[in-house]
């Protein structure tokens, strides 16, 4: 009998009532035509084996599965290759239901799965190729231990499969089972690389700021979209690394004892400058024409409709990390001994990810029971189901974590084509092509060509709005002849095959600052700051590395998208060759720095430019603003301030702190703001003595947070173009005469265009920073705003739309949560739903009841430290969260903390399912086990994995 029968008992009145509702909801299952009544036992029949013994083929001996109370495994075996079969065989115990749909996804084949509907999604990613650089990574990258262990991980994820179909795997593969007879394949060792193409992805950079401010340009100045664009507040938010210089080929960090506090002497000066153009303009904002100064003065019709299109289809590719934006993010920070009440450091990771059932992360310990040459790991952390290793956590010596560095890792090219190719320097070159057949389960097969310059793949094939360029596309009249029109290329460092997957095990072993900055060099794509800690030493080391391919550009700078048929705006080197990033000896990385901690969440990595101190590489143009690290660098300095010490117990209240930084701004503007509505007046005084901080419970964060969301309408949101407002927002506008019917006299009705989780103003810190620029101008344009019927009057000044914006906010709030204020609290608006990828956000609507799970009133929210975001576009709901939660304790491992969103288990209706959502929503941390003696002590249920011959 499945052993999670031992896990901590459900009230017999709640299992009861949760039994009749599942065999109402199979029953229905069956009466819709499937042809099978599924009973409870059907659904349990996927529930995972985890006492007693299994044969699994391959193993050269026993290796132990040790569960605790939530079903989080700890592997005991005698060697590498054992200990990663396991990892495989436990992975898809729990998650194969997850790990099957990636895999579909990273190498465009969701079709297959789920049929016509998934065609498009489909099309685009086999255009951009993951699977095709994930073989190419597999054969000729990888090292020979690493791909030992993916084929070792791959034969446990095969072993666990064999026999098995349907029901046996999980309820989703019954459902495609009984619909379509669907039968998943063998695991292969390029399944478990392609999921890094995902990640990476999700993590990209600045690709949709790149798009959006060529839409802007459409409708908005130059001048207006620098406004919209500010540059990095050095003057007033600390980078991650203070002081630095290159010199020799070299990153020197700035040396220990210095003061490591300066808050950046240059102010809002430029982010970075390349030697290669002598300019050091990466932060200005200056955002005119294609490429900025290619002579296209703003996106014109043709350009404006690729983009358009092209925004529409990465919103449908499946962000398994998250929407792509001001959100996409983490937190991470690693605190000295000096400073810590247990004289070794603490290190905090919590990474702001898409809210997913199951969690993107699985935890799971890595043990041999004697480490060695034949056995080399002993480490836990969070692992992603489908690929062997861990890939946050702590070994033995070290601990890591990751958060997204940010940087502009994609370009996008208007590509000018002809029949016979593409235009390059006045000539013109043949493209690469290959030809895909998407096969589509219960429908014809669809064969696309996928075309490829030497910029990259024309992603802008893949639809038939992007297939005709049109006549307006912006160039000058030193641009080539239009020929046939005008595509869109994407150069991207992740298509390039690399050795990411050999860090992670290097990672894993590491022992010292020096094995960590050699891992994190091979950690090319996604790029991102990895912190470090490690028990050495009277009081241990903490340190910090910025890894990753990072693209050396010839003109540009990549804010914009640039002219292809101009090899001056290419990237530096060939694409197989080394020579067109920086080098990775150049990266930012620190040690020991004197202040006694690092914070990295994803504020500037360092202020660019030339001169003394500056950083010479432009990493990006579009860092995170920096409001989160701020508050965390404030808060230790608080807690250290005249000699105090941290815990364990203040690093978990420092990732819950959600105090609100355009709050604490914008508040006492708004108090002083006189109100003649009495309905409108109550709710003000809401605001009176707050706090700023964003409780669920709290009526005060709600209103803030509708006032808010309204001034970004009013300000910002209507003046958007159509194709960045949210998708079904309608308004009048004046015509543009380019249509026969039109004239710019004609008022007609124009709609969004954009998806939920993409659309602007999203309220992010960016916009935070936008608004405390723009306070300081009672009478900017952004505060003019038309009238609106009889009570929306027209605003001119800043504490007239304000006044309005307040209004609003308090008839919003009465439709949402009745009229009496004194019910009203944040949670009920911002709420979190887990949904159960594909099948539980598209599937049928009784699936979905029967797979996702929630809602939760939840607190925080924008740019906080407990970074539960939401786009103010569209709405309150939670789009992103901190999608776990560590705090590793170096002085003694088994006291570190961890916690993850949902459960262990993929299964709907396992007890594991999201058995640690309700802790985690109230910031509760579990005891992390490590020791062997700590790890028995908390195991409830043990597996026994033998093998073939005993």
């Amino acid at each position: 009998m499945p052993a999670n029968e031992t896990a901590p008992p459900v009230k017999k009145k709640g299992r009861r009532a949760r039994l009749i509702v599942l065999v109402l909801v199979l029953a229905l299952l069956a009466g819709l035509g499937y042809g099978a009544y599924w009973s409870v036992d059907g659904v349990r029949a996927s529930f995972p084996q985890t006492t007693g013994s299994l044969k699994v083929p391959g193993l050269t001996g026993s290796v132990e599965v040790k569960r605790d109370a939530h079903g989080i495994p700890q592997l005991y075996a005698d060697n590498d290759d054992d200990l990663f079969r396991a990892q495989g065989f436990v992975h898809a115990q729990d998650r194969f239901w997850e790990m099957d749909v990636r895999r579909h996804m990273t190498s465009g084949r969701l079709s297959e799965m789920f049929g016509s509907g998934q065609v498009e999604t489909d099309a685009f990613l086999r255009t951009l190729g993951w699977r095709q650089v994930a073989e190419e990574e597999y054969a000729n990258k990888l090292s020979a231990e690493t791909k030992k262990y993916l084929q070792a991980y791959a034969d446990g994820v095969n072993a666990y499969l064999k026999g098995k179909s349907g029901k046996d795997l999980s309820v989703e593969h019954a459902a495609l089972k009984l619909s379509g007879d669907y039968q998943p394949e063998q695991w292969s060792p390029v399944d478990s690389v392609a999921w890094l193409k995902a990640m990476a992805w999700d993590l990209r950079g600045n690709m949709q700021d790149e798009i959006d401010r060529a839409l802007m340009s459409t409708k908005l100045s130059p001048a207006q979209i620098d406004e919209l664009y500010p540059p990095y507040p050095f003057d007033r938010n600390k980078p991650v690394v203070e002081g630095g210089k290159v010199e020799g080929g070299k990153y020197t960090p700035q040396s220990p004892g210095s003061t490591g506090s300066g808050s950046g002497s240059g102010g809002a000066a430029a982010l970075g400058s390349q030697a290669s153009t002598g300019t050091a303009t990466a932060g200005t904002g200056t955002a005119t024409g294609l490429a900025g100064n290619a002579g296209a003065q703003g996106a014109t019709v043709g350009l404006r409709t690729q983009l358009s299109a092209l925004a529409d289809t990465l919103d449908r590719v499946p962000a398994i990390l998250g929407p792509n934006g001001s959100g996409i993010g983490s937190n991470s920070w690693v605190i000295s001994g000096k400073y810590t009440t247990t004289g070794k450091p603490l290190l905090a990771n919590d990474p702001h990810l898409s809210p997913q059932l199951p969690s993107v992360w699985y935890q799971m310990g890595l043990h041999c029971r004697t480490v060695s040459a034949q056995c080399q790991y002993d480490v836990a952390g969070y692992t992603f189901s489908g690929m062997p290793g861990v890939v946050i956590g702590h070994n033995a010596d070290i601990a890591w974590g990751m958060t997204n560095l940010g940087a502009d890792v994609t370009d996008l090219y208007l590509e000018q084509v002809k029949p016979e190719g593409y235009v390059y320097d006045n000539k013109v070159l043949p493209f690469t092509t290959r030809e895909e057949v998407i096969k589509v389960a219960g429908g014809a097969s669809k064969k696309i060509t996928v075309r490829i310059t030497n910029n990259g793949p024309l992603v802008s094939d893949r639809s038939e709005e992007l297939g005709t360029v049109g006549d307006r596309a912006p160039v000058v009249s030193s641009a080539p002849d239009r020929g046939d029109g005008y595509a869109i290329a994407l150069r991207w460092t992740a298509l390039d095959p690399g050795k990411s997957m050999d860090a992670v095990f290097k990672l894993d072993r590491a022992k010292t600052f020096e094995d960590f900055r050699k891992a994190a060099a091979d950690f090319e794509v996604p790029s991102q700051n990895l912190i470090y800690a490690d028990n050495k030493n009277t009081n241990g080391n903490i340190g910090y590395q910025a890894p990753g391919r990072i693209p050396v550009r010839g003109q540009g700078d990549g804010k914009m998208p640039a002219p292809g048929w101009d090899s001056k705006y290419a990237w530096k080197g060939g694409r197989d060759s080394n020579a067109g990033y920086i080098p990775q000896n150049e990266l930012p990385w620190d040690q020991n720095p004197s202040r006694g901690y690092i914070v990295t969440a994803n504020q500037a990595v360092a202020e660019g430019g030339s001169g003394a101190g500056k950083y010479p590489h432009l990493l990006t143009t579009d860092w995170g603003y920096g409001a989160r690290s701020q508050r965390i660098n404030d808060l230790i300095e608080a807690k250290i301030k005249d000699g105090g010490k941290i815990s364990t117990d203040d690093m978990r209240t420092m990732q819950m702190d959600n105090s609100s930084e355009i709050a604490a701004l914008l508040t006492p503007m708004l108090a002083k703001i006189e109100v003649s509505d009495p309905g409108v007046r109550a709710a003000q005084k809401l605001l009176d003595g707050w706090n700023y901080t964003q409780e669920p419970d709290s009526a005060a964060a709600a209103y803030f947070n509708a006032v808010w969301r309204n001034i970004l309408k009013l300000s910002f949101g209507d003046k958007m173009p159509k194709e960045l407002r949210i998708e079904g927002s309608c308004m009048n506008v004046l015509g543009n005469g380019t249509g026969p019917a039109d004239d710019l006299a004609k008022t007609v009705r124009e709609c969004g265009t954009r998806d939920a989780d993409s659309a602007q103003p999203d309220g992010g810190d960016r916009w935070f920073e936008v608004v405390r620029r723009l306070v300081k101008d009672e009478k900017s344009q952004w505060w003019s705003v038309p009238a609106k019927g009889l009570n929306k009057p027209a605003t001119t000044t800043r504490d007239e739309l304000f006044a309005r914006a307040m209004a609003d906010a308090r008839w919003e709030l009465t439709a949402k949560l009745g009229k009496d204020q004194s019910t009203w609290s944040w949670g009920r608006l911002h709420q979190l739903t887990l949904k159960n990828q594909t099948i539980g956000t598209e599937g049928p609507g009784f699936m979905q009841w029967l797979l996702n799970r929630g809602p939760w009133d939840l607190g925080g929210g924008e740019a906080t430290v407990n970074a539960t975001g939401w786009n103010a576009s569209s709405g309150y709901g939670v789009t992103w969260v901190p999608s776990m939660r560590m705090v590793v304790n170096l002085n003694e491992l088994d006291k570190s903390r961890w916690i993850n969103l949902t459960g262990a288990s993929g299964h709907a209706y396992n007890s594991h399912y999201t058995d640690q959502t309700t802790m985690w929503a109230k910031g509760e941390l579990l005891e992390w086990p490590f020791g062997k003696d700590a790890v028995d002590k908390a195991t409830v249920d043990t597996l026994t994995l033998m093998p073939e011959r005993s």
